[in-house]
Formats: structure tokens, sequence, C-alpha cells
């Protein structure tokens, strides 16, 4: 009995609030539509109107901007991302996206292309220069 404690808690540490998976769930329904610097929606997003959309749409309300996103909420360590979690890259940082589980984000990545999902693995791995729980 006494070690199905600790599991217990630790399952609590590494599930996303309901605010959060609801803003995945948002989040995921914008993948395809385009790419837009300053877009926010609801047809076009560029990443920091992406995850202030996604969020917005499940109650909560963020900056707008990568940079002050940034400072919002609390920091999370690559090993401790939970589904909700914003991951930010480059200097700046200069782009975020959403982490979504299973070693994936969903983020409006530049123009051209469209909202998508991708590995964090390899290239976004080494860009990553942090992370936030925001809710």
């Amino acid at each position: 009995m006494g070690s199905a404690a600790p599991a217990a808690s630790e399952e609590r540490v590494h599930q996303a609030s309901s605010v959060a998976r609801e803003a995945v769930q948002h989040a995921k329904k914008q993948v395809g539509k385009p790419y837009r610097y300053g877009a926010e929606g609801p047809r076009a997003f560029d990443c920091s109107g992406l995850v202030q959309y996604a969020y917005k749409k499940a109650g909560k309300s963020i900056s707008r901007t990568t940079y002050t996103q940034f400072d919002q909420g609390r920091s999370v360590s690559r090993s401790n991302l939970r589904p909700g979690d914003l991951v930010f890259f480059y200097s700046g940082p200069s782009h975020v996206g959403m982490y979504i589980g299973n070693g994936r984000m969903i983020h409006a990545p530049s123009s051209g292309k469209t909202i998508q999902t991708a590995k964090m693995a390899g290239y976004y791995n080494r860009q990553l220069v942090g992370a936030r729980r925001v809710a």
C-alpha cells in the first residue's frame, strides 16, 4: 500500500490542468490554417496568436507576444512538460508552440506554412530555450 501513494502523486504531477487540456484541443482544431504574421485567428495565426487564441477559448487570458508570454506562468523543465505548456525557441525568444504530449507540439511555423504538429526531438529540441506552464 505504501508504494501506491508516490505513484499516484507522480501521476498527478504529469497530468495537464483542465484549462490546459482544453487549450490543446482548441489549438489542434487550427491545424491546416495558414500562418500570417500578426494574425490572431480564427482564419490565420502567427505563433503567439495561436497559443493566445487557444487559451482564450479555454477561458484563460495570456499576453499577445512570444516575448511577453515567456514571462508568464512558471518555468518548466523539458523533462516535466505536460500538454498545454508553452515551449519557446531561439533567442529572444522569437517562436512559441504548445506542447501536446508524446514529444510533440503544435505551432504556427512561418510564412507560407500552415499550423501543424511537429516532433520536438532533433531540430526543435536543440533550439528550445525554455518552457512555461500558464495553466
